[in-house]
């Protein structure tokens, strides 16, 4: 199961359907939704952050969150 927190530096993905429970509403909001192309852009020391580009949109979520969030690998 590849979620958001396996990706590599570059690497690209589409979000899968995933928990409401475990995903903020802010998230949701800013383009975080299952179909929409997800790629890492950069990782913060420590691994926590991370800074992806979702459809566009540049944010940063944490590693905790990320690994709630299943991707198909592109």
């Amino acid at each position: 199961m590849a979620t958001i927190a396996s990706l590599k530096k570059g690497q690209r993905g589409i979000i899968k359907e995933f928990s409401l429970e475990h995903v903020p509403l802010k998230l949701l909001e800013m383009g975080c939704l299952p179909g929409n192309e997800v790629k890492l852009v950069q990782i913060a020391p420590f691994r926590d952050p991370l800074y992806l580009d979702i459809n566009g949109s540049h944010l940063a979520i944490r590693l905790e969150t990320a690994r709630q969030i299943e991707i198909d690998l592109i």
